[in-house]
């Protein structure tokens, strides 16, 4: 039997890594990938316009007028990931390529899902972030970073 196949954690995180790649976002792509306690994917996501708006009618920028920027229009990949399920949340896992923003944390935790595993904490210390914290400790939905998967990916796909 072969001994150096990836943990599950690396494979529901790499369905994460992978859901992010359909991001039309030039600056953050990010991956959710919810899995049930049978270790079942149940949902999937990725950030992008909600389904109907064309992608190319709306603007991808960061900065300038409020109106003219990504952040009204976006759906975050954690939502896209819970709408997209497709049974009870509950008790399932959530893996993601960036922590949640305190907003996804709520859908998160009225989700029933009851842990978070990130890649990457890029705001830590923000306001948001820590709200994020503080209502997942409240709920007791645990959250913890996974960093290993770069590095068996790259060097796999070297091969």
């Amino acid at each position: 039997m072969r001994e150096d196949y990836i943990s599950w954690d690396d494979y529901f995180m790499g369905v994460a890594k992978l859901s992010a790649l359909r991001s039309k976002d030039q600056n953050t792509q990010v991956g959710a990938c919810i899995v049930n306690p049978d270790k079942r994917i149940v949902g999937i996501g990725y950030n992008g316009l909600p389904v109907g708006c064309n992608d190319r009618d709306f603007p991808w920028e960061r900065k300038g007028d409020f109106l003219d920027t990504k952040y009204p229009y976006v759906v975050h990949a954690e939502p896209n990931a819970i709408l997209n399920s497709t049974t009870s949340l509950k008790d399932c896992r959530i893996y993601v390529t960036l922590f949640p923003c305190n907003e996804c944390t709520k859908l998160i935790i009225q989700s029933g899902i009851r842990e978070i595993i990130y890649m990457e904490d890029k705001y830590n210390g923000s306001k948001e972030n820590v709200a994020a914290k503080r209502m997942l400790d409240s709920a007791k939905v645990k959250y913890r970073e996974l960093h290993r998967i770069d590095v068996y990916l790259k060097s796999e796909l070297s091969k």
